[in-house]
């Protein structure tokens, strides 16, 4: 994780966000005149909130973490991927 004030984010803009996509830094931008924000790359954006959805429920939880435990214990199985 990196913190960076407002003036040297701009000032680095594209330095902090090649680091952000290219690195899978996080970066906190921290002002004086308003809130902190954080700068991330969209994809770990889009797992985390995969990851909040697949949790959402009790049902949903139950599940993966059925499916968790069925796998630890080797019950799954492997398939290959089907190529078009």
């Amino acid at each position: 994780m990196k913190v960076v004030n407002y003036s040297e984010f701009r000032n680095n803009l594209t330095e902090n966000l090649n680091a952000v996509n290219d690195d899978k830094q996080i970066v906190i931008v921290s002002r004086t005149q308003g809130k902190n924000v954080v700068v991330m790359d969209l994809d770990d954006y889009n797992s985390i909130l995969g990851t909040l959805h697949l949790t959402s429920t009790k049902a949903n939880r139950k599940r993966l973490e059925e499916a968790i435990a069925e796998m630890k214990k080797g019950k799954s199985i492997k398939h290959n991927l089907i190529e078009k």
